[in-house]
């Protein structure tokens, strides 16, 4: 920019300065637009690929595998120790009881056989009906059999036992097999004043009191000390 001539020195300074400055901001703000416009076109290829990645397909996605996983190896069960053997308890061999004819002099020697056998061996009898038909099975003769015979027979027609327990059994059994007079008889005897040990052992002579004693049914103590002669 030409000035005129007369310019005064001072203005022609000042002109001069701020041209210089007026230059330099030309300057700057073309550089800025320039970083404006890259800026621009930066963000403009960024959006561009987001507006791609957003429309276009989806990546597959890898699935990993799942892990393998180690069972671990199995454990066998300790054994188990044996248990020492017990020792079973031995029975002595028990002898069954006689066969039974049914004679009422023997049929509570009978009887009392056929007790002592279901008390000493009661695990081999599970119900009353298997002890009656057990004792059944020793009647043999004469009497005996017929009524034993007797008691099948009704149930042959009935379809049902007679007899269905252990109890009723031995009450009838005594009622036909025991001697009918055996208490009187027992008391005749031991009030009779023939009654003595006489020739007999005193061991058999105890055995016949005893037996005359339960008979009768003497308790009293001093009853059997006087009757004991």
């Amino acid at each position: 920019m030409l000035l005129p001539a007369d310019t005064p020195p001072a203005v022609a300074d000042a002109l001069g300065y701020l041209q210089h400055h007026l230059q330099e901001l030309t300057e700057r703000q073309n550089t800025l637009e320039h970083v404006i416009n890259n800026t621009l076109a930066g963000l403009t290829a960024q959006i561009q690929q987001l507006t791609q990645l957003m429309t276009g397909p989806a990546p597959a996605l890898t699935v990993a595998p799942p892990p393998v996983t180690t069972s671990p190896p199995p454990v066998n069960p300790p054994s188990p120790v044996p248990s020492a053997p017990t020792k079973q308890r031995t029975r002595p061999k028990l002898p069954s009881p006689p066969d039974f004819s049914g004679e009422q002099t023997s049929g509570r020697a009978f009887l009392n056989s056929c007790m002592l056998y279901l008390h000493l061996a009661p695990e081999q009898f599970s119900c009353d009906e298997e002890k009656i038909f057990w004792t059944l099975a020793f009647f043999k003769d004469r009497r005996a059999t017929r009524w034993s015979e007797n008691l099948f027979r009704q149930e042959a027609d009935t379809g049902i036992f007679p007899i269905q327990s252990w109890a009723d059994f031995e009450q009838r059994f005594r009622s036909q097999f025991f001697l009918v007079n055996a208490e009187a008889d027992a008391v005749n005897a031991l009030e009779g004043s023939t009654y003595y040990q006489g020739n007999r052992t005193v061991d058999d002579y105890l055995d016949s009191f005893l037996t005359l004693v339960s008979d009768a049914g003497y308790t009293d103590p001093r009853t059997l000390v006087v009757k004991f002669r």
